[in-house]
């Protein structure tokens, strides 16, 4: 018997009793933790790792826009940079080669640029001057143009509206001559025109060309430039605006059309090949420029011109 007490004893001296001044721990230990998390919350989980994975690339993916900056832009000879300066171009830095000969033309170059009080002069030997132009006969001058800042093209209807103005808007469609494009920019900037869209590729772009030929107003008119023309101008259509394309075979003439006293984008092609098919198909009315005299067609700036003056004449009465 004794044994079999002392047996008992040890089985039940191995047995862990309850702690003293435990707090309640056990029984905060078995309370809830709330709602499971989602998967894709739970550190570790694979959705986990997707999900962060996504995140870490949309952070990185590029935010694109259209317009930015074009390309910068070097003007030489001492006649072009004479007639750059006088006719307003913008630029930053005018290099003169080293001892040049002080003709009537460099003197003159170097009055405009010094009387802009923002340009830079800056003296380089003749070895620089023809690396910077690969080998062009600078003739000593060399004209630095930055590069033309393009507005966007749904800030020019936008600005329209908040001045409570009818948007007037010419795209380009096929253009490559800056000189067109720069004598769009005076029409448009004549007949009271909100700016100038073209396509980013294959186009004419804001070059010296297209500044001298705007004659000075291009410095109040915007450029903006379309990634895609065709989107572009769907968007200014659920914008409210009519677009309007100029084609030799066009249904209405331009003088017949009331809608151009609205808001209203006026598209003009090239003057041999016209508005590509795409463009044209997109266009809510395809008008033509009646010519008794019997030319074929007119260049870009001409056309342009005819359109807006009568839609300011129609915004005037």
């Amino acid at each position: 018997m004794a044994g079999n007490s002392q047996r008992r004893n040890r089985r039940t001296s191995n047995k862990k009793g309850a702690t003293i001044g435990s707090g309640g721990q056990r029984r905060k230990g078995l309370e809830g933790k709330g709602p499971t998390p989602p998967a894709a919350a739970r550190k570790g989980h694979k959705k986990n790792r997707v999900a962060n994975a996504q995140a870490r690339q949309v952070q990185r993916r590029p935010v694109v826009r259209r317009g930015g900056k074009g390309q910068s832009e070097m003007v030489v000879g001492r006649n072009p940079v004479f007639e750059a300066l006088r006719d307003g171009v913008p630029a930053t830095t005018l290099y003169v080669q080293q001892f040049i000969d002080n003709d009537e033309r460099v003197r003159e170059a170097l009055n405009l640029a010094t009387g802009r009080g923002n340009i830079h002069i800056m003296e380089a030997p003749r070895p620089e001057l023809d690396r910077m132009t690969n080998g062009l006969n600078h003739q000593g001058l060399v004209l630095q143009v930055p590069p033309y800042e393009y507005a966007f093209p749904e800030d020019l209807a936008t600005a329209a509206y908040d001045n409570h103005d009818e948007p007037l808007i010419v795209a380009l469609d096929g253009i490559t001559d800056p000189r067109n494009l720069g004598a769009v920019v005076r029409s448009v900037s004549a007949f009271g025109g909100h700016g100038v869209v073209v396509p980013e590729r294959r186009a004419a772009g804001m070059t010296a060309g297209a500044w001298k030929t705007s004659a000075g107003t291009a410095a109040r008119t915007p450029v903006a430039r379309a990634t895609n023309l065709t989107r572009c101008l769907e968007a200014y259509q659920k914008a409210g605006l009519t677009v309007v394309g100029l084609a030799a075979d066009g249904d209405h003439e331009v003088h017949e059309l009331e809608e151009l006293g609205g808001p209203v984008v006026i598209v003009v092609g090239s003057e041999g090949k016209g508005l590509s098919r795409l463009v044209g198909e997109t266009c809510d009315f395809l008008v033509r420029i009646p010519m008794p005299g019997g030319a074929e067609s007119l260049n870009a700036g001409v056309a342009a011109g005819v359109v807006l003056y009568e839609a300011a004449r129609r915004r005037m009465g």
